[in-house]
Order: structure tokens, then sequence, then C-alpha cells
């Protein structure tokens, strides 16, 4: 059996691919139903046979498989199980794929799940997307030993970094920064409307962070709205035109702009008016447009907090040196893991030996005694039996490795005869 992850992240993929091979909450167990089957017909036609486990993971920055299979190039099966499922090609598809074996997936799990494989290093949103899906792998039927323990042990992982490091306490991008000063003026900002002005790459970016926080709502204003419909589709919001600010902007907590805009987009009447109708609650602003999209004016307004890019860039300077120091604790922590989780396949792949080699020697032992019974049931001495039973037993027990001895030849004899001392040899 075989462990493996394959599949592409916002690391390995445009968007336009991961959106073809995103998977609906909903359509998660159909997915792994039809993963088990195709590794069920592969084993069918290579003509071998096993259990195979499998679950799914779709997130707007990733699509994935982790599987447990024993045919015989299960990464191959999974990677053209992508491709087939969602009618691509798998030229076009393999290219923006990882395939990782063995330890590989198991380190690629552990990180996903601590938030180290994310666009947000560090968030907490992907662990609870990760548990989603594999209680709909495990309700399709796709878990097994080996995926449940593996999962069992990310999300051990997951809360041993969250809880030993900090690697979500310090902000290293403006939008994580943007993040962080928001939560000085809200205590939680999922309880906050959020609206982002423009559609370019830094929206999206904040967006991607403060989703993870999961905001009560998310508005996307954009000039084009068909460009700020699509990005809000992403993290299920809704989308505005520009014009549409006057009169929406009253029902936002938090509002984070950057625009290409060589003039600015909201003036210090429009904030006045959107605070009067929002009876002075507090509204947290952020500009990290050049030239500005909000007018410095508005931030001398009461019950407006306005940040710039130059207000962000000293939180950003700080959180760089303790978040790589927190990454490296991480890793270090995930590397320790995955050696132990190794450890335990070691010791899965070893059970059906032992468990033989049990199977046999109780066979031995019941055929003896039932040999020493007959004897003294015929009157024989005692000891005579013993002596017999011991002598059976024995040579039973040695047969095979004395018959694999003679048979090899070379290294492997050399190799046996060093080797079946270690074996046979009893405790003193």
């Amino acid at each position: 059996m075989q462990l493996l992850a394959v599949g592409l992240n916002h690391t390995t993929a445009p968007v336009s691919l991961r959106e073809q091979l995103a998977l609906a909450p909903e359509q998660l167990g159909d997915a792994v139903r039809a993963a088990r089957g195709w590794f069920a017909r592969v084993n069918t036609q290579m003509g071998t046979r096993g259990e195979d486990e499998a679950a799914l993971l779709s997130t707007c920055n990733r699509t994935e498989m982790y599987a447990a299979s024993c045919a015989p190039d299960p990464i191959d099966a999974s990677a053209r199980f992508l491709a087939d499922y969602h009618q691509l090609s798998f030229a076009e598809l393999r290219p923006h794929l990882y395939m990782l074996p063995q330890h590989d997936a198991v380190r690629h799990a552990f990180r996903v799940a601590s938030g180290l494989d994310s666009m947000v290093l560090g968030e907490a949103q992907i662990l609870g997307q990760m548990k989603d899906a594999v209680r709909v792998a495990d309700a399709a039927g796709g878990l097994g030993t080996y995926l449940h323990q593996l999962f069992q042990r990310s999300f051990a992982v997951a809360k041993e970094v969250r809880t030993t490091t900090e690697i979500g306490a310090h902000s290293v991008s403006m939008a994580a920064a943007a993040v962080r000063m928001s939560e000085r003026i809200f205590d939680r900002v999922s309880e906050q409307n959020v609206l982002f002005i423009g559609a370019g790459e830094m929206i999206e970016l904040c967006a991607t962070h403060f989703a993870a926080h999961n905001p009560k709502s998310i508005t996307i204003a954009n000039r084009t709205l068909a460009r700020g419909e699509a990005l809000a589709a992403r993290f299920n919001g809704s989308a505005i035109g520009l014009a549409d600010l006057s009169e929406r902007l009253p029902q936002f907590d938090i509002v984070i702009a950057s625009t290409g805009s060589t003039l600015p987009l909201i003036g210090k009447g429009l904030v006045e008016r959107a605070i009067k109708a929002r009876r002075h609650r507090p509204m947290f602003m952020v500009d990290l447009a050049v030239p500005r999209d909000i007018e410095p004016e508005v931030g001398r307004l009461n019950d407006v907090f306005l940040y710039t890019v130059d207000d962000l860039a000293e939180v950003v300077r700080t959180g760089v040196e303790s978040r790589q120091a927190a990454v490296a604790q991480a890793e270090a922590i995930i590397e320790t893991r995955v050696q132990s989780f190794m450890h335990w396949i070691g010791d899965r792949a070893v059970v059906p030996v032992i468990r033989d080699l049990h199977e046999s020697s109780e066979s031995m032992r019941l055929a003896e005694l039932e040999r020493a019974r007959k004897l003294l049931a015929k009157g024989e001495d005692i000891d005579t039996v013993l002596d017999a039973l011991s002598k059976g037993l024995t040579a039973k027990f040695l047969h095979g490795p004395q018959q694999a001895l003679h048979r090899a030849q070379g290294d492997e004899r050399a190799r046996l005869a060093s080797l079946l001392p270690q074996l046979f040899r009893g405790r003193r």
C-alpha cells in the first residue's frame, strides 16, 4: 500500500486551471467514490488486489487528492483520474501537478493542515476545510486505516504548530498587516462587513487574508463589474460598481482600497455622510494605492481609522523576522512527526508477515501437541513424550530457515548466515 498526494495549488497553476478542477462541497462525495472506482478498475486491469483509499480537498487555492493504493503506479493513476474526472487533457494538466509519494505526501498533508502551504502563511481556515473534506470522504467510504491515520495526525500536527509557535501571530505582508490592524479596532473580523475597492492582485491577496477570518460579508467594488463579480465569487461575496459607493459605503465596517486610479475615489465628504448614516460606529479604512484612493483628510474624521501603505510598512517589517523563526520551528515539528508516521507505516508493512508467522507457528504447535497427547494416551513415559515434543517443534521451526540457507548462493547466503543467528538467538 502506497500513500500519495496529487494535485495543484496557487503556486503551480493559474486560477483559470484551478477553477476547472475545483469541486463544490456537495461534489466531494461523488468524486471520492469515483476515485475508488477508478483505482478498482486499474487494479483489475493490472491483476492487483487491495482496498484503495481516497480523499479530495478542494479550495479556491488548491484541488488535491490523497490516496493509499495498491495499484502498480498509483501516482500516475491518481493524476490520470483527476484529468479524466474533470474532462481535461492529461498532457495539459500534468505540468501543473505535484505528485508526491510516501513521506513527501505525509509532509505535504502536515504542511497544508498547519497553514505552511497556503497563500496566507499560517492561516487557520485550511484546517477547517481539510476536516470537512475528511468527514465527506469518510461518509463516502474513502477512508481506511492509512488515510484515517494520516489525517488524524495532520490535525494533531496542526494543533501542535499553532500552539507551540507563533506562525499566525505576525504580519508579513500588507494584506496580513491590514487584517492585524483591523483587529485592533474590531475584536472579531467575523462580525464585520468588508468592502474591497478594486480587483487587482493586491485586493485578491487582501480578500484571501480577510476571508480566512470568515467576515460577515465580502463585497468587491470595481469599475468593471464582471471582473468584480468573478473575484467575489471566489469568496462567496457580491460585487458592486464604483458608482454605487456613495449609496453603499455606510454598510461597511472595513474598507480596503487598491486601484490604479490617478485621482481619489473616496473623498472626505463621502465618508462624513457614511459615518453619520452609521450613527458614528467606527470605520476602519486602508488605502494601499499609490496614488491614493482615499483623500488624506479622511483620516482626520472622528470614528474613522485610516491607514496607508507607509503606516503598514512598519508592521510588516517587525513581523518578517518573527514569522521566519516561527516557520523554522513549525518545519522542525513537522519533520519529526513525518518520521514518526513513516515508522508507523513501516510497522504496518510487517503486520501481515508477523500474522503469517503466528499462524504457521500455531499450526506447528497444535500438530506437535496432538502427537504428544496420542503418545501419552498410549501410555508412553511423560519425559520421553516431552523430549519428543520439544525436538519436534525445534525441527519444524528450523526447517524453513535451513532450507533457505541451503538454496541461497553467494551474497544472499552470506546475508542469511549473518541474519539467522540474530533471529533465532534466544533470551538469556
